[in-house]
């Protein structure tokens, strides 16, 4: 899980905070949850803070930089299939429509997924250098 004891501690740091926080959100009505939930949230902020001070320990990345337009673009275009496939469902009433537009969804997905987020990412990959 963790290369180091620091990260280690961060990442145990991290798990407890988040769970509390949800544990909070969960009884967040009764007198319990409130406290719960801003114990919670404290701890899960000192965590973040504690990955901000590993970070700089770590070496140098495996793979060089790789274009953020070609990620952003294939991150978008997974995300906004999804967003046709959820919505087609208002936009028409008959079956047919629904699956074309769920269709279509899952096809724009696949493509963020399978053609533009690999291209992006093996643009500037460590074994081309």
């Amino acid at each position: 899980m963790a290369a180091t004891t620091g990260q280690g501690r961060g990442f145990t740091t991290f798990l407890v905070g988040l769970t509390l926080a949800c544990v909070g959100i969960a009884y967040f009505s009764s007198g319990f949850g409130k406290p719960v939930f801003a114990i919670g949230l404290i701890i899960f902020v000192i965590s973040l803070f504690g990955f901000l001070k590993i970070k700089p320990l770590e070496g140098k990345p495996a793979m060089n930089a790789s274009p953020a337009v070609m990620k952003a673009l294939g991150a978008f275009l997974a995300a906004f299939g999804w967003v046709i496939t959820l919505f087609g469902m208002h936009v028409t009433d008959g079956t047919t429509g629904r699956i074309v537009l769920a269709l279509v969804g899952i096809a724009v997905s696949l493509i963020g997924m399978i053609f533009v987020l690999p291209t992006a990412f093996n643009k500037n990959a460590i074994w081309k250098a």
